[in-house]
C-alpha cells in the first residue's frame, strides 16, 4: 500500500536534504556509538533503521515492548542483514533499576536518542495515566539526560511534538514542559529535539486502526472536520536523525510548511484507504447502523463508515510547528526548519513542578484537576478546554 498516496503526496519530504548531507551523515555514523531509547515504537524503529543502514560502530536499542523489539530485529535482518558493529537490543523500562544497572555497566555512547513517550491524547483522561505521562515524557527524559551527562555522551536528542507549540491538550503540554527541562540541561550538554506531524499508520494511530478494523471486519470511524499534517515513518526517522547529528544546542527541527506538506482530514484518508483495497465507503448515521451493516456490505464491495465532527477533550483545531515568538532558521536546509532557542528558562518553575508532582506521588493521591492546574501554572497561555468526553467514549 502506498502510504504517500494515501496522505495526498507523490514524493518524500527530505530526499534533497538527506542526499545533500549523506556523505557527512554516513561518515559520522560509521565512527560513532548510539543508544536508541524507545527504539521499538514506530518512530524509534524508523530511527534505528536509518542508523543501522549507515553501519555504526555500536547501536544499542532499548524498549519496554519485547514483542515490538522482536519485530524490529526481524525487520532489520530481513532488510539490511548484518553489520560489523555492536548491534544489540534490550527489553527494559527506562524508569527501572534494571535500566540503571544497564547504563552503569556500559553507558559509553556518542549519541543518545530518546524516542520513548506517551503520545496519545486519550492517555490524559484519568489522573493515573496522566501522572505516568508526566513521568515518561518529562522525568524519564531528565533522568536519561543526566545519565548521558555523567557518562560523557557527546549529544542527546529527544522527540517532541507539534502539539507542544501553543498546546491545547495535556500531552502537548507535557512535551512543552519537557522542552523547558531540556533548556535547563542544555547548560551541561548539547541537546536537540524535533517537532513533527502525525506519523501515518504508526502504532496505535487512527490510521493504523484502519488496518485493524478491516482485519477484524469492523466499521471505519474518523472525524471529518480535523485536518492534520502527516509524515511517513521513514521521514520521521530522517527528521530525528538530522536533528540528532546536525542540530546545534537547543535546536528544534521541524518540517517546513510547503506545497509538499499539506493538511488532510482523517475521513479523506479513510476514503483513499478503502479505495486502495477496492471498497467504496458507505456513510452511516449511527454507530449501531455501522456495526450492523458491516456484516453484509463488504460482500457488495462497500464498507460502512461513520464520519463525525470531533467533540472530545484535547483535539486541537489546527497544527503548528512553532510559535510567533520563536526565532526560526529557514535557510540551512531545503525542507527542514529550525527553531533557534535562546539560552533561557525559569529554574524556579521547573523546581516547583518537580516538587509538586513528587509530593503528589509520595501521598499516592492526586486528581486530574490538580494536575491541570499545575500545567496552567507552568504554561500561562495553555489552551486546554475540558469537554467531559474522551476518545475512549467513542467507537
Amino acid at each position: 500500500m502506498n502510504i504517500l498516496k494515501l496522505i495526498g503526496r507523490d514524493k518524500e519530504l527530505f530526499t534533497e536534504d538527506i542526499a545533500e548531507h549523506e556523505k557527512e551523515l554516513t561518515d559520522i555514523i560509521n565512527t560513532s556509538r548510539f543508544l536508541v531509547i524507545g527504539g521499538a515504537g514506530s518512530i524509534g524503529q524508523a530511527v534505528t533503521k536509518e542508523i543501522f543502514k549507515r553501519k555504526p560502530q555500536k547501536l544499542h536499542v532499548v524498549d519496554i515492548s519485547e514483542n515490538n523489539m522482536v519485530e524490529l530485529v526481524r525487520d532489520i535482518r530481513s532488510t539490511f542483514g548484518y553489520i560489523d558493529g555492536d548491534f544489540q537490543t534490550f527489553a527494559l523500562d527506562i524508569g527501572s533499576v534494571e535500566y540503571d544497572a544497564f547504563i552503569a555497566s556500559d553507558g559509553q555512547y556518542d549519541y543518545v536518542l530518546n524516542l520513548s513517550a506517551l503520545k496519545h491524547v486519550r492517555s490524559e483522561k484519568d489522573p493515573f495515566t496522566l501522572m505516568r505521562m508526566i513521568d515518561v515524557n518529562i522525568f524519564n527524559t531528565e533522568k536519561t539526560i543526566q545519565q548521558s551527562i555523567d557518562a560523557g555522551v557527546k549529544k542527546y536528542f529527544c522527540v517532541s511534538t507539534d502539539k507542544a507549540a501553543n498546546p491545547a491538550n495535556m500531552m502537548g503540554a507535557s512535551k512543552r514542559i519537557m522542552e523547558m527541562f531540556l533548556m535547563q540541561k542544555s547548560e551541561q550538554m548539547d541537546i536537540s529535539t524535533a517537532r513533527f506531524a502525525n506519523v501515518a499508520f504508526s502504532d496505535g494511530s487512527l490510521l493504523h486502526g484502519f488496518n485493524q478494523r478491516i482485519q477484524k471486519r469492523q466499521p471505519i470511524v474518523a472525524p471529518n472536520d480535523v485536518k492534520r499534517y502527516f509524515v511517513i515513518p521513514k521521514e520521521s526517522g530522517e527528521l530525528c536523525l538530522m536533528s540528532a547529528i546536525f542540530g546545534e544546542n537547543r535546536d528544534i527541527f521541524f518540517p517546513k510548511l510547503s506545497e509538499n506538506l499539506h493538511m488532510i482530514t482523517f475521513s479523506e484518508i479513510a476514503e483513499r484507504y478503502l479505495s486502495e483495497i477496492r471498497y467504496k465507503p458507505y456513510l452511516c448515521e449511527t454507530e449501531a447502523e455501522a456495526r450492523k451493516l458491516v456484516n453484509t456490505l463488504p460482500n457488495e464491495g462497500k464498507w460502512p463508515c461513520l464520519f463525525t465532527q470531533s467533540d472530545t477533550t484535547g483535539e486541537k483545531e489546527y497544527e503548528e510547528f512553532f510559535t510567533d515568538n520563536e526565532i526560526l532558521d529557514l535557510d540551512r536546509f531545503i525542507n527542514l526548519g529550525i527553531v533557534k532557542n535562546e539560552h533561557g528558562f525559569d529554574s524556579s518553575k521547573i523546581e516547583y513542578f518537580r516538587n509538586t508532582t513528587h509530593l503528589m506521588k509520595s501521598t499516592k493521591s492526586w486528581t486530574k484537576k490538580e494536575l491541570v492546574a499545575l500545567f496552567f501554572e507552568m504554561i500561562p497561555n495553555f489552551a486546554y478546554v475540558e469537554k467531559g468526553k474522551y476518545l475512549d467514549a467513542k467507537m
